[in-house]
């Protein structure tokens, strides 16, 4: 699944199968707040199963589910959450630590490449909308 993700496109499956030999599975339960705007970050979640609604302020942006994910600006940068994530439905999640993350890019530079690669087609296509929007 994680392969699947926009922003880990450009890793082999060799080493999308590292950085998941290094994450871990969590669950979270319904109710929970499991980022909160302005808040430390935790890291990375790839939700498996259940759902969860990302708030902005007292916007709700969007709602998430299986094969959905939160947290990555976080996971690569360390700064505090941009939104708020809430718990719908019990979340069962891959979750990846900062850390984890910055030991994994440390050790691996190959990973950091397919990592940039990953994020110049998003801010690529984020031009491209941005553009088309204001044309």
């Amino acid at each position: 699944m994680l392969s699947d993700i926009d922003l880990f496109a450009g890793l082999s499956k060799r080493q999308a199968k590292r950085l998941v030999a290094r994450a871990r599975e969590v669950t979270h339960l319904k109710g929970n707040e499991v980022a909160t705007e302005g808040g430390g970050a935790v890291g990375f979640h790839l939700i498996l199963s259940g759902r969860a609604t990302v708030t902005h302020g007292s916007d709700a942006i969007r709602t998430l589910g299986a094969g959905d994910y939160f947290g990555e600006i976080s996971m690569i940068d360390g700064l505090p959450r941009s939104a708020t994530v809430t718990i719908d439905d019990d979340v069962h999640a891959l979750a990846i630590d900062h850390g984890v993350f910055e030991a994994v890019l440390d050790e691996q530079p190959e990973f950091a490449r397919g990592l940039l690669k990953g994020l110049c087609s998003r801010l690529r296509e984020a031009e491209a909308r941005a553009t088309s929007a204001s044309s």
